[in-house]
């Protein structure tokens, strides 16, 4: 028989997370959980990991020095 979370385990695991971490910790926490869950699914699937410089610079044009002509 496979194990279930059914709403009152979900609502019992966000209090004990909001009593652990407080209401201001909270998009914090999530916010680590869903990088956690990301990079996750990346590894699963063979993708590799890229820094967001890397990306940020492939999406940046390049600026070239031109001269004005008179």
């Amino acid at each position: 028989m496979p194990f279930r979370i059914g709403p009152w385990e979900i609502g019992l695991i966000l209090v004990i997370v909001l009593i652990i971490f407080g209401v201001g910790k909270l998009p914090q926490v999530s916010e680590t959980i869903g990088k956690g869950l990301r990079a996750f699914r990346r590894g699963q699937s063979g993708e590799a990991e890229t820094d967001k410089d890397e990306v940020k610079e492939k999406s940046r044009p390049k600026m070239t020095a031109t001269k004005k002509v008179d």
